[in-house]
Parts: C-alpha cells; structure tokens; sequence
C-alpha cells in the first residue's frame, strides 16, 4: 500500500512542532539558570565584605530584622552596589546587543564604536566647567558626587550620540564595511580620551583628582534615584527591543532580505541606534567607564540562546548584569578592604575576548 503525501505530511508536522517545542523549551530552561546564575551572585555580592554577613542575616536584614548594622550594611553599603550592578550591567549589555545586530558587526559595542568614550567626555566636561559633580573627601579617600545629574546625563548622551551619528553617517553614506566601521570607532575613541585629557589638563587639581577618579567607574558612586532613573531607562529600552525582537531576527539575514520581509530598516537603525546609545551613555555617567561588558556579554548570550532575538536580548541582559557582579565582587575581594577599579578588571576580562575573536573570526587575514 503507498502513502500519500497528504497521508504523512501530519507525522511530520508533529515531528517539527515536537522538535519546535523542545527548541523553545531549551531556551527557556537556559534562561532559568541565567537568572538562577544571577540570584546566586546577588547572593554572594550581599554577603561578601569585610563584614560576614550569613545568608539568613541577609534575609533578615532585607525585611527590616535582624541586628541594626546589618541592616545599614545590607541596604546603604552592598544594596546600592549590587542595584547598580544590575541596571548598568543590563543596559550595556543590551546597547550591544543591539548595536552588533543593526551595524551588522560582531564586534560593535559601546566601548569599541566610541560612544563610552565619547559619553565619557561630556560627563566630564559638565563636571568640570558647569559644576555637576563635587569632591568628598572622607580621610584618605576621595569621591565624586554628582550634583546635578541630570545636566551629566545630557552631556553625557551628547557625547556618545556624537559618535553614534558618525558611525551611522559612515554606514549609509560612504558605504563602509564594518571592519572600517570599528576602525572608524577606534578613532572616535581615541578622539574623545584626548579631549578627555584636554578637560583635566585645565581643570585646577581637586576636579583632577575627582575626574580621575570618577573615570575608573565604580558601582558605589551611584545613588538610589540614579539607580532608578538608570532602571526605568533599561526597562523602556528593553520593551522597545524586544517589540522588535522579529525585526532584529529578520536582520541577521541582511537588510536586504529584511526590507523584502517589511522591516523598515532604516527607522530600525536609526532609533536602536539611538536608544542603545542613551542607555550606554546614562550608565557610563553615574559609573564611570565599564569596558567591554556591551562586548562580552551577547557573545556568551549567543553560546547560550543562539541568535534569535526574543531569547537573545533577555539573555545579553542577564549575562551583562551576572558579569558586573562578579568583577564588582572581584573588585571587593582581591585587595579587600581595598577597592579596585571595576573598569579595570572588566578591560582585563574582555581585552583577550576582544583579541580571541579577531583572530577567530579572521578580521585580520
């Protein structure tokens, strides 16, 4: 007797929806140990310090009991380090996630196309001349405070859109392949440090000292309201990447392929673009500069969830803010009680990933 093919098309269309599931459920399930991955670092981070903190003091201390220094500890010290953590580690993440996806680049995030640097700089720039931030001096440390953050924010997203418009000038005007493109934010980069420097040569040696120090990025320089203006902004910008989780997936095939399919590219770009820039931008002017977290964090995504986008971009964010956790709680234990400059060990993280895929990838024939 022989079958149709309106006789077997059924069985197989239960075989792909059976494998579809397990497709999705695997996604899932990833997604699972990335926030339990997460939680796990939230963890260690609240009980990890000079102070030893038990996990059913922690727990305590989160609702209100405990001993009273617990409590100080666990909500004016460690809280605000490990929320700042999250939110900034999330954002960038997500800014190159995006931004990898739209250039077409592997390679593209905030920190290689330019926009940290140039963010960084009009931070500074409106600490300096236009009064946003102060120096506190507690014994032999000293801190920046920014007093008006608001103003540090606009200059700072001045700085990184700057260099976002030239990159974007550069790709749809000259037509430049993206190798050219990170060539292009090497430049920028290099552009922006030097004005950078330019501001702390003629800045009198207390904003020096502060502007210096407020480069080396720090997750303890970030207050609640920062935190939460930091937080609102990444949720908003999550919410309009993952509407457009489908368009992002339509872009891996190309732009021409998702112009064929309905996507309007060129809006795409345009406003992701702009939205990564404006999180990366706010993130790096309550903190500092965070190297390489925008680049490291959706390749490890990718290992994980592969490139479809409606898991991607949930699992760049998680992966961001576990990695800034462990190098802030890195930074705490090396030198303990000693502090060390996060954007220090999140350069010395994603330096070699940076060099690997070069190499890798074959940009360099």
């Amino acid at each position: 007797m022989h079958h149709t093919e309106k006789e077997t098309c059924p069985y197989g269309n239960l075989y792909n929806q059976d494998m579809y599931k397990q497709y999705i459920r695997k996604k899932w399930l990833t997604l699972f140990a990335l926030a339990a991955v997460l939680f796990l670092m939230i963890v260690l981070s609240v009980s990890a310090g000079s102070v030893r903190i038990s996990f059913i003091e922690i727990i305590s201390a989160l609702f209100g009991g405990g001993e009273a220094a617990n409590r100080v500890i666990v909500w004016n010290v460690r809280m605000p380090r490990i929320a700042a953590g999250i939110a900034v580690g999330t954002a960038l993440a997500m800014a190159g996630c995006i931004m990898q996806n739209v250039l077409r680049n592997p390679l593209a995030a905030p920190a290689t196309l330019g926009v940290a640097q140039g963010a960084s700089f009009g931070a500074a720039l409106a600490i300096v001349y236009f009064g946003a931030g102060i120096q506190i001096n507690a014994g032999t440390a000293a801190a920046i405070t920014i007093t008006n953050p608001y103003m540090v924010t606009i200059f700072a997203f001045l700085g990184g859109i700057a260099t976002t418009a030239v990159i974007l000038g550069l790709s749809r005007i000259a037509k430049v392949t993206p190798a050219v493109m990170i060539l292009a934010g090497v430049a920028l980069s290099a552009l922006f440090s030097g004005a950078t420097t330019l501001v702390q040569y003629f800045a009198d040696d207390v904003m020096l000292a502060s502007i210096v120090f407020w480069t080396f990025g720090s997750l303890g320089r970030a207050g609640w309201n920062e935190i939460t203006f930091i937080f609102i902004l990444g949720i908003a910008a999550f919410i309009y990447f993952f509407f457009n989780r489908w368009n992002y997936n339509a872009m891996e095939s190309g732009t021409h392929t998702a112009k064929s399919l309905g996507v309007n590219v060129d809006v795409l770009i345009l406003a992701s673009m702009t939205i990564a820039a404006l999180i990366s931008a706010v993130a790096v002017a309550f903190v500092g500069i965070i190297n390489f977290i925008g680049l490291i964090a959706p390749h490890m995504a990718r290992k994980f969830v592969g490139n479809d986008h409606r898991f991607l971009i949930p699992c760049s964010a998680l992966t961001g803010a576990a990695l800034m956790l462990a190098a802030d709680l890195a930074s705490r234990m090396i030198r303990a009680p000693a502090i060390l400059p996060i954007g220090a060990l999140t350069s010395f993280l994603g330096a070699p990933l940076f060099l690997y895929m070069i190499v890798k990838k074959g940009f360099i024939k």
